[in-house]
């Protein structure tokens, strides 16, 4: 349907522009497009390549993770759909240009940065963050260039998530066990000379806390050559733990718990790597001359009631040497020029999914996925929480269609032609994605990435 024949200003065609592909951009464009009005959506995406965390977050040994793609791949094939790939938003474009071009504008650019530890001896060569090092491996080309150094024998990472378990398991698995994922083809070559013996996964709080999801922790006691060490004293719970893995609705505690009991009883298979799963630690300090050696660790105890429990130290301290440091304890989002942000929680001034600032509801501003509500939940996840902020948007329609036909994504190719964008349309990324998955094919791989963003490029 065209904007011609649309039958009066109650119908004008609703132009939204959708910044950031991830799991959260393609959920607000599905809902989008099944609303039942007449919507055009144009996706933005600062790379080439569209899929956000599923492309670039999953894991390479986790490839079932990634068949959210097919669904987005469907999404994309819809006739409303535009993909506005190689533009970043706030450098190409600027927030005001995109609202004056479009009755709304959702940002799902999700959150992009890792919260600090805010100890001593952070910033040492040798301590990086768990993006880094995900994105590394993943060939992500923000970080296709880091060097890792693992000629160490003890790498230590801090947190107790999927993510982290995520690097620990990549640190851990031998290059055969990698061989056949479409992890980049830099980051096998380092991890095939690595000199990694000992993992240390450390958590601030104890076993009953920790946020594996019991199938990535599981996946722990069938690596082909590194053996799971759990000390059977740092599993004994305190009164406040026991009631919380009792409960009903905490399953996983209580499938995490049964494994680290399988573990602390699981024979010596004489392998040659260890990962040791700690309890109740905290960073307090990280010490070396040039780089990092050495981690130092506060005990902790656990106070509060269940499911409210926080860690306090105990002034006990122990330093375990290491050479190589991941911090995964969470993320947060990153300012966006013209748009209010929460600095205390990482995440886009919002309330239901409507951007706010000091006077109220920012008029034609939403937002979604994990810098709408911090960084929660599985890629799943997101798929209702996008469907929310469509209906907020929805709510508004009348005020946000008031104003008359918007020119969308038609408005800004000059603009953007103007300041040297080379914009990367739909079709152009299924070519770039046809080139890697024949680049992967010879070497049994699903396929292989370019990691640099005039390699993809030079596709086209």
């Amino acid at each position: 349907m065209t904007e011609a024949s649309l039958p009066g200003p109650d119908n004008v065609l609703l132009r939204v522009a959708v910044v950031g592909s991830g799991p959260s951009g393609f959920y607000t464009t599905e809902a989008l497009i099944k609303s039942g009005h007449p919507v055009r959506v144009d996706l933005f995406e600062r790379l080439p390549a569209p899929y956000g965390l599923v492309r670039y977050g999953v894991a390479p040994d986790h490839p079932k993770l990634k068949q959210a793609i097919q669904v987005y791949e469907k999404i994309a094939q819809s006739p409303e759909f535009t993909f506005v790939g190689n533009v970043t938003v706030g450098r190409d474009l600027g927030i005001d240009e995109l609202r004056q071009a479009y009755h709304a504008v959702v940002l799902t650019c999700g959150a992009e940065t890792d919260r600090s530890l805010g100890i001593a001896g952070e910033d040492l060569s040798g301590s990086h963050t768990a993006t880094e090092f995900v994105g590394w491996y993943n060939g992500h080309p923000d970080y296709r260039e880091r060097i890792f150094d693992l000629n160490h024998e003890v790498a230590v990472v801090i947190g107790q998530g999927n993510v982290a378990a995520d690097v620990a398991r990549v640190l851990a698995k031998t290059v055969d066990e990698l061989r056949a994922t479409d992890i980049a083809a830099h980051a096998l070559e380092v991890l095939a000379e690595s000199a990694i013996r000992e993992i240390h996964v450390i958590g601030r709080r104890g076993p009953a806390q920790a946020k594996f999801t019991p199938k990535e922790l599981r996946e722990f006691g069938d690596l082909a050559d590194c053996q799971v060490r759990v000390n059977a004293d740092e599993l004994e719970l305190n009164p406040a733990s026991e009631v919380e893995v009792a409960d009903k609705s905490n399953a996983n505690a209580r499938k995490n718990m049964d494994l680290f009991r399988k573990f602390v009883d699981a024979p010596s298979a004489g392998k040659d790597r260890q990962c040791y799963f700690r309890f109740l630690r905290s960073p307090v300090a990280l010490s070396g001359g040039r780089r990092l050696q050495a981690v130092e660790l506060e005990t902790n105890c656990l106070s509060g009631e269940p499911f409210a429990q926080s860690a306090q130290g105990t002034g006990v301290t122990e330093t375990l040497g290491c050479g190589i440091l991941f911090r995964s304890i969470g993320y947060r989002g990153a300012p966006l020029a013209g748009v209010p942000f929460d600095e205390r929680r990482g995440v886009f001034s919002n309330r239901g999914g409507r951007i706010h600032d000091a006077q109220g509801a920012v008029a034609g501003l939403y937002t979604a996925g994990w810098i709408k509500r911090g960084p929660t939940g599985i890629i799943g996840t997101n798929r209702a929480d996008s469907v929310a902020t469509v209906d907020a948007l929805l709510q508004d329609l009348d005020a946000l269609r008031s104003g008359g036909a918007k020119p969308g994504i038609d408005g800004l190719y000059a603009v953007l032609a103007d300041r040297g964008a080379r914009v990367v349309s739909f079709p152009e990324w299924q070519k770039i994605d046809a080139a890697e998955i024949a680049r992967g094919a010879p070497h049994g791989k699903p396929r292989e990435k370019f990691t640099r963003v005039d390699e993809m490029l030079e596709q086209l």
